[in-house]
């Protein structure tokens, strides 16, 4: 059998400045990159006509191109991690497993199993830093615990990341990948998936955006946010680059990058949060759970147009804008008092960008359940955010043209009313 090196690619689906990718072409000879499209996570997928899963093989297709005219290939296999590396392991005489690592709760159980697995068989399994800047854990407070407050958190990060200087990897030894001809890849009917007509936002890091991004972030109808999310997400950019050119350019957007990491850390600390409120006493709100209301928020039908606008967007590209995200998660549970939980999973089922960690530190600020959150008795009002960042309706108008019409619906709910009765029903909850 022959002797391979595996790199293993997960949310780091690029070439350059790729950490673990890097490490293994400098330490190794016979590098063969891996993906595996894990069916574990796969059929947790109700639909079959996910773009992230088209997005993830359109990125695979376009990696896999490259190192053919390197020599070399991706090989791509379809199982649970633990099948294919079995299945590897018959195959070829792995000497080391490389990878990045991950801090969601399924990720670092998969990477324990697949530690277990290889050391069985005496193989080292070596995994690196590369989808944020700091690691849970390298930023803590003078107690030497993990901060449950931003603020302090975003300080100790700024003025750890001017001291480190963080550096860029220069290009991977090439010469050091596994020759081979080009090894198949499954289609995306092959893995149980279909195209969809999502389009995906450009791989652009734009710098005059970028130097705006205070000015521009909070108003939906501008193009004033860098639609960067989805590639953070799947590591198709490196966010050392993209730190780079934000502490250069932009403290507000090196800031939205802070709270990425802000969220990450809360998950990896507190996996618990999955599930449960990070204030356990606001686990005890009697959550009103109207189906009907909640389907009307579903498909932008409240009868509140900035909250249905933003629905409509997510509905129809997979995106909403920044701003608009806090308003209807404000709206789902301070208005209708729908649990944050089922505004999350339905994010989650929708979201081109969908990250764990970010989705359910929003969520949770949005409800005043979670680490640092709005405090529950601040409930934005839709009209007075419209009036503020849509004042002249374009965005409204973009995506519900019937708005002045009588298709439209009335509120379902009175503002003053729902905010009276969402104070009331949390104030009393926690009382208990």
């Amino acid at each position: 059998m022959e002797k391979i090196t595996l790199f293993w690619f997960r949310r780091d689906l690029r070439l350059e400045d790729n950490t673990g990718l890097f490490y293994a072409l400098q330490q190794e000879k016979n590098v063969l990159p891996l993906f595996i499209f894990d069916r574990n996570i796969l059929e947790k997928l109700d639909d079959k006509a996910d773009a992230r899963v088209e997005f993830i093989h359109t990125q695979l297709a376009e990696i896999k191109s490259r190192l053919e005219q390197k020599g070399s290939s991706l090989l791509i296999r379809f199982g649970t991690p633990e099948e294919v590396f079995q299945e590897l392991l018959e195959k070829f005489d792995i000497q080391t497993v490389y990878t990045n690592r991950d801090y969601e709760p399924y990720a670092k159980s998969r990477d324990s199993r697949i530690d277990t697995l290889l050391k069985g068989n005496r193989i080292s399994f070596l995994a690196f830093k590369d989808q944020v800047i700091f690691e849970p854990g390298e930023i803590l407070n003078g107690s030497g615990e993990f901060y449950k407050v931003f603020t302090p958190f975003s300080r100790n990060w700024l003025e750890k990341y001017r001291q480190t200087k963080v550096q860029t990897l220069e290009t991977p030894n090439w010469k050091n990948l596994f020759k081979t001809s080009a090894l198949p890849m499954p289609s995306l009917e092959e893995i149980g998936f279909e195209k969809t007509t999502l389009p995906f936002p450009p791989k652009i890091t734009d710098e005059a955006l970028i130097s705006h991004y205070d000015q521009t972030r909070n108003f939906p109808a501008q193009n004033g946010t860098t639609r960067l999310g989805i590639h953070l997400r799947f590591g198709t950019i490196s966010v050392r680059k993209l730190a780079q050119v934000a502490a250069r350019l932009n403290e507000t957007y090196l800031n939205e990058l802070i709270w990425r990491e802000f969220y990450m850390m809360i998950l990896a600390f507190n996996p618990q949060v999955v599930d449960r409120a990070f204030k356990p006493a606001y686990d005890r709100i009697p959550w009103r759970n109207n189906a009907e209301e909640f389907q009307a928020w579903c498909e932008g039908k409240t009868g509140y147009p900035i909250v249905d606008a933003g629905m409509r967007e997510l509905d129809q590209t997979g995106y909403m804008h920044n701003r608009v995200r806090m308003i209807v998660a404000s709206f789902l549970t301070k208005h209708l008092l729908i649990d944050w939980r089922w505004g999350e999973a339905y994010f989650a089922k929708k979201l081109l960008d969908f990250d764990l960690a970010s989705n359910n530190g929003g969520w949770q600020w949005a409800a005043g359940t979670g680490t640092d959150a709005q405090p529950y008795f601040r409930i934005f009002n839709p009209d007075s955010q419209t009036e503020k960042f849509d004042r002249e309706l374009k965005y409204i108008k973009k995506w519900i043209p019937e708005l002045d019409t009588i298709k439209y619906p009335k509120p379902i709910v009175d503002h003053k009313f729902a905010r009276a009765r969402a104070l009331d029903t949390y104030k009393k909850a926690l009382e208990q």
